[in-house]
C-alpha cells in the first residue's frame, strides 16, 4: 500500500445494556437500527454467495442446537426477515480480517486481558448483560448476537482474535462461537472441547481464563483441527507466519514478542499486564494505523467483572452488579485511501477483504 491514510475525527459512544431480564427486544431494536450497514457488508459479494435460510438453520441445529432457542426469538424479535435470519445465524460470512492482542493471566489474579483493533465506527461498542440460557454473561457484541470477549457468572472469560491465515472454508464467524461457549460452557475443559467441535471459516486464535486458575490458547481453523498453543498469549499467526503481508501490516510478530516478554517476566503482575496493552506495540492509537486499538477489555474472572481501559479513561462494569450507561471516545481515525488495498493473493483470488 503506497497511499498514506488520512486521518479523521470520528465519535464513537460506547454503551452499556442490561437484557437480564430475558428479553432480546432491547437488543433486537439497536440491531434493526445498525441492519443497513450489516446488510451492506453481508451483501458485498451478492446474495447468491450467502447461504440460505434453511442451510443456516440446519448449520445452527447441528452444532450450536442449544442456542437455537434464544437464536429463534432473536429473529422474531428483529422483525423474522429472511435476509436477517441468515446473517444473524453467522453462517459462512463474508470473510473479514482483524487484528487483536490476548493474554491470559492466573499468576496473582485470574484475568483475560485483550486489545480489540478494528476501525471504531465498524464496532458494536456495546457490552450487554444477559441471562438468555440460565447463564448470566456480559459481553462485548457482535453483529446481533455475537460476543467479541466476555465473561459469563461461573467465572470464563473468553476473547479472540485472527489466527493470521488465508483459509476460508464452511463454518460459523467466531462471535457466535463465543457467544455459544460463554452461554453454556462453566470452565476451560467445556469450552475447549466445545471449541473443538465446532466448525468456523475463518482462523482464529481463542483466549480462555477461568476463575479456577485454569487458562489456554486455542488455534481454531476451517482446514485443521483444533490446536492448543501451550502459550498463554496470542497475536495474529499459529506458530509460523503464514500471511507476511498480514503479520507485517499489523506488527504481529512484534507484538507477539511483546506479549512473551510481558507474561514470562517474573516481576509481573496482572495490574502491570494490563497496563502494557496500554503502550506500543500492544496498543496502536488509531490515528496512525487503519488497525488501531478501539478498547483495551481486562476481564477479571475471580469478580466477573470488566475493566474498558483507553490511555484517558476507564469505565468498569460488573455482571453482578451492572449499570447502564454511555461513554463517548472522541478519536482521530486512518482512512486508507483504497477501501480495499491491495494484498493480491486473496484479490487475485476473489476473496472478499476488509483492512481495517
Amino acid at each position: 500500500m503506497t497511499d498514506l491514510p488520512s486521518v479523521v475525527p470520528v465519535e464513537v459512544t460506547f454503551s452499556a445494556v442490561d437484557t437480564l431480564d430475558g428479553s432480546e427486544a432491547a437488543l433486537a431494536e439497536r440491531f434493526t437500527a445498525a441492519w443497513p450497514a450489516y446488510r451492506r457488508w453481508y451483501l458485498r459479494d451478492g446474495e447468491a454467495a450467502r447461504p440460505e435460510y434453511l442451510d443456516c438453520r440446519r448449520a445452527l441445529l447441528t452444532h450450536l442446537p442449544e442456542l437455537v432457542p434464544t437464536y429463534d426469538r432473536f429473529v422474531a424479535a428483529a422483525g423474522g426477515g429472511d435476509l436477517a435470519a441468515r446473517f444473524l445465524s453467522h453462517w459462512n460470512p463474508p470473510p473479514l480480517f482483524a487484528a487483536c492482542s490476548l493474554a491470559a493471566w492466573s499468576r496473582d489474579r485470574n484475568v483475560l486481558v485483550r486489545n480489540y483493533d478494528y476501525p471504531p465506527t465498524l464496532c458494536d461498542a456495546m457490552v450487554v448483560r444477559s441471562r438468555w440460557n440460565q447463564t448470566a454473561v456480559m459481553a462485548m457484541s457482535d453483529c446481533g448476537l455475537g460476543a467479541l470477549d466476555g465473561v459469563n457468572e461461573h467465572g470464563l472469560a473468553v476473547a479472540i482474535a485472527f489466527g493470521g491465515r488465508r483459509v476460508v472454508g464452511d463454518g460459523f464467524g467466531i462471535g457466535i462461537v463465543v457467544r455459544y461457549v460463554l452461554e453454556f460452557a462453566q470452565d476451560v475443559p467445556q469450552a475447549l472441547e466445545m471449541l473443538a467441535r465446532i466448525p468456523v471459516h475463518l482462523a482464529y486464535n481463542i483466549a480462555l481464563q477461568d476463575c479456577n486458575g485454569h487458562s489456554a490458547v486455542a488455534y481454531l481453523s476451517p482446514d485443521r483441527a483444533l490446536v492448543i498453543s501451550g502459550g498463554a498469549t496470542a497475536a495474529n499467526r499459529q506458530g509460523a507466519t503464514e500471511w507476511p503481508e498480514h503479520a507485517e501490516f499489523c506488527a504481529t510478530e512484534d507484538r507477539e514478542a511483546a506479549l512473551v516478554a510481558a507474561v514470562t517476566d517474573p516481576l509481573m503482575t496482572a495490574v502491570l499486564l494490563a497496563q502494557k496493552f496500554l503502550e506500543p506495540p500492544l496498543y496502536r492509537p488509531t490515528a496512525l494505523s487503519t488497525w488501531g486499538t478501539v478498547y483495551t477489555a481486562v476481564y477479571d474472572a475471580d469478580r466477573r467483572t470488566l475493566d474498558l481501559r483507553w490511555p484517558d479513561d476507564d469505565w468498569t462494569l460488573s455482571l453482578d452488579d451492572f449499570t447502564e450507561g454511555t461513554r463517548l471516545r472522541k478519536l482521530s481515525m486512518a482512512v486508507p485511501q483504497a477501501v480495499e488495498p491491495q494484498l493480491p493473493p486473496l484479490v487475485a483470488q476473489g476473496r472478499p477483504l476488509l483492512i481495517a
